[in-house]
């Protein structure tokens, strides 16, 4: 597939999880039948991009083994290239489990650690792929422990241009680099919306911008919702990242995202 990213309008990014424990559908899709089904119905709802992970990055995580983590992808991704050639972003920090999975034709690969595993580089230009970039304090298993900022705004600013200059300098085309502020990863909730309110300032880094807001904590916590009741605030955080100038919203209800993301284009506010 000759992928280029659409930077018209903003793009759907879904999300199929495929871990025991993530903190909405952790253990939801477990096996081939249901995430095939899965993915037919996002593609049926409009989906431009599928995000898939098979490591649980919510508050308190563990991290899995490359063994165990390729042998939650590989099955599903090449059945998912049996059927269907929708653009696919790979959840991994891990050059060994990309390196598996590459031969299926990968687009995105979304790294939560900003290239912490510097084979990961060598991949991205041989097979021309995009990599994400997600600004993240500490990890997932300490992250939410009093995180603390000079700035929240600057820092993660600073942060992601660094992440980025040092991509370049390793031969990564421009182009090809997505940046994600991370919500709720390292941030309290006043950081969040702070960074919601300023989405626009990442623009002045890269125009490719990825937000992942979708029934998180921060939606919960302002609402006192629980996980399944998050459906309208997250709404609502996903019209304010489109609005302030996000390229793609990753969301775990496609359907309803999609339909914000048209309004709001209908209007024009880009």
């Amino acid at each position: 597939m000759n992928y280029k990213l659409n930077t018209t309008s903003c793009q759907i990014m879904g999300v199929l999880n495929i871990t025991p424990d993530s903190f909405y559908d952790g253990g939801k899709y477990n096996n081939i039948k249901k995430i095939i089904l899965r993915v037919k119905e996002m593609i049926e709802q409009g989906v431009d991009i599928i995000d898939i992970g098979a490591e649980s990055s919510r508050p308190g995580s563990k991290s899995i083994s490359t063994e165990e983590e390729i042998k939650r992808l590989l099955p599903v991704v090449s059945k998912i290239r049996e059927s269907y050639n929708i653009p696919l972003s790979i959840d991994s920090t891990k050059s060994e489990v990309i390196s598996k999975l590459i031969e299926y034709d990968i687009q995105i690969i979304n790294d939560i650690s900003a290239i912490s595993d510097f084979n990961l580089l060598n991949i991205i230009k041989n097979q021309n792929t995009y990599i994400c970039l997600m600004h993240m304090q500490n990890s997932p298993e300490n992250m939410q422990e009093n995180p603390t900022y000079d700035n929240v705004m600057n820092d993660i600013l600073l942060y992601l241009q660094d992440r980025q200059e040092y991509c370049i300098n390793n031969g990564i085309n421009k182009e090809k680099i997505i940046i994600d502020p991370g919500f709720g990863f390292g941030k309290t909730l006043n950081h969040n919306y702070t960074v919601l309110n300023n989405l626009e300032k990442l623009t002045s880094i890269n125009k490719n911008v990825l937000v992942g807001i979708s029934r998180k904590s921060m939606i919960g916590n302002l609402l006192n919702k629980d996980v399944e009741m998050r459906l309208n605030g997250s709404l609502a955080a996903a019209a304010l990242a489109i609005i302030n100038k996000a390229s793609i919203v990753r969301t775990h209800d496609v359907h309803e995202t999609k339909i914000v993301k048209n309004i709001i284009e209908s209007i024009n506010f880009k």
